[in-house]
């Protein structure tokens, strides 16, 4: 059986709360019971054991392009990605699920439009392929939130993976094909 995530969470929470009740009732009937510093312990350890299960993407080098404020939207696009993987794993609120995704959605759409006039400005022959796969990138994941509107919380993990495999592979790949052609051209020294 599947369990969605909005019913590991509330069964995260009733277990909270059961063991901070059962630390109540243990001091309340016997104070010097080492019982009720266990259940404290295990109270403790329950945030860090729920947070093992979430997937971060961490910044690593060879993600870089060595132009500093792309790398630095770069960056803030998995900081973003990883909020939302949080909002979608905790699936405690509709909102900020939704706040996440147009967060998300909103500063791809910002950094693309940056880093497309940065090839323009530097007359990147490849501009015009590049575009293309931002505009399709940017068509599919409106696709997604469509879907999102439609069916709610349980869709999102198309949008997790779809954004995640995405983002990584387009850096690495697509925008590394440009990067040395912008480099040579001096486009690391300035800032937008």
């Amino acid at each position: 059986m599947i369990v969605n995530n909005r019913v590991k969470s509330a069964s995260f929470i009733i277990i909270s709360i059961l063991i901070l009740l059962s630390v109540i009732l243990s001091f309340l009937t016997n104070p010097v019971s080492p019982t009720p510093w266990v259940l404290i312990a295990a109270l403790c350890m329950m945030p860090l054991i729920k947070q093992k299960h979430i997937k971060q993407i961490k910044w690593s080098k060879e993600y870089s392009i060595g132009i500093e404020y792309i790398d630095q939207d770069h960056k803030k696009l998995l900081h973003l990605l990883n909020q939302f993987s949080i909002a979608f794993d905790y699936a405690q609120c509709e909102e900020f699920e939704r706040e996440a995704l147009a967060e998300l959605v909103s500063y791809t759409k910002y950094h693309f439009k940056r880093e497309e006039k940065l090839m323009e400005d530097y007359g990147y022959p490849g501009l015009p392929e590049h575009q293309e796969e931002h505009q399709a990138m940017i068509d599919k994941v409106e696709e997604y939130v469509a879907i999102y509107n439609i069916e709610g919380h349980d869709s999102l993990k198309q949008v997790t993976n779809l954004l995640t495999y995405w983002l990584i592979n387009h850096i690495q790949e697509s925008d590394t094909q440009y990067r040395d052609y912008l480099v040579e051209l001096g486009a690391d020294e300035f800032d937008i």
